[in-house]
């Protein structure tokens, strides 16, 4: 056989398992692939379900449009750290919170309503920040990468969104910082994910328990530090509910607008159905906070220190 037919032949062969489209590729399975493609590969392994997806998506993925949004929101995150730091005094693993800024959320601000979304951007010490940048990059930037900004955005801002408005009701008189809505959201979207396709994924049941225990120890956390931590501590509470909120929103958002490869008619049933429970919590949180105006009442008529002392001690995160 010559060594132009022997090539060809070489090329059937694996042509199936490595998709060779022709014989002057067939250079292309011995030798290493970059690291930029190594990657690529890994995040395939990790998100995509299907053999074939996977290896369509790792050999096609430019990075063109790249991952913006995690990254433009985590540089947003850390900017606003850094100049608080300098304007209000040197960071702490608590500290500096900026009480005064018109981002932060505060129940007796509720009718200026930016404060439901671009609290995100402040953060209560280093910790707050370190923790919720490292998962958000851990997790959303492979998820923004295969499922595209616009996406992930939306299931990002429906976290924050979501942490907000279920404080509001359930935790009426607690202030908030930080993106731990949004970052939850992301988490309990790789969770509906890995749900949706578990069958097809590598390690599927292992991925639902970490999150799961992952989860469950940080709320878990929460919850000690906002009901056993004493006021006079002067530590920042943590609150819990906007933990819950953003996941419950991630996990229906995620539901509605992460790609399913592989859709059946039961899914499409719980496509509705995820559409259903978020609207109706949104609706329920929005209506509450128009009516409710007892809790904004009493804090408009508490004085300036006992307000302040308040604000401290019932701080959230």
């Amino acid at each position: 056989m010559s060594g132009k037919r022997s090539r060809s032949f070489k090329c059937a062969v694996h042509h199936r398992d490595r998709e060779v489209c022709s014989e002057n590729d067939f250079h292309l399975i011995f030798e290493d692939p970059p690291l930029f493609r190594r990657m690529v590969h890994v995040i395939a392994m990790e998100v995509l379900p299907e053999e074939r997806d996977r290896k369509y998506y790792a050999d096609n993925y430019s990075c063109c449009p790249p991952p913006l949004f995690v990254i433009l929101v985590t540089f947003v995150e850390l900017g606003f750290f850094v100049y608080h730091s300098l304007t209000l005094g040197p960071a702490d693993p608590a500290g500096p919170v900026p009480i005064d800024s018109m981002f932060i959320y505060r129940p007796d601000k509720r009718q200026e309503v930016w404060r439901f979304l671009f609290y995100m951007v402040l953060h209560a010490g280093w910790f707050h920040l370190g923790f919720n940048l490292i998962i958000q990059l851990l997790v959303g930037l492979p998820l923004e990468m295969v499922h595209g900004s616009t996406r992930i955005g939306c299931v990002y801002l429906a976290g924050v969104l979501a942490g907000s408005l279920g404080t509001s009701v359930f935790d009426p008189e607690v202030y908030l910082v930080g993106a731990s809505g949004g970052v939850y959201a992301l988490l309990a979207a790789h969770l509906a994910n890995v749900m949706l396709n578990y069958r097809n994924m590598q390690y599927g049941i292992l991925r639902l328990l970490a999150i799961f225990l992952f989860a469950s120890c940080d709320v878990g956390f929460a919850i000690y530090s906002r009901y056993s931590v004493e006021p006079a501590s002067g530590a920042p509470s943590v609150s819990y509910v906007a933990h819950l909120t953003g996941a419950l929103a991630g996990l229906t958002i995620g539901l509605l607008v992460l790609k399913n490869f592989e859709q059946k008619l039961h899914e499409q049933l719980l496509w509705w159905v995820a559409l259903g429970v978020y609207a109706a919590c949104t609706i329920f949180a929005i209506v509450f906070n128009l009516l409710n105006t007892v809790t904004v009442q009493r804090l408009e008529e508490e004085s300036e220190e006992v307000f302040k002392q308040h604000l401290f001690t019932n701080f959230g995160f």
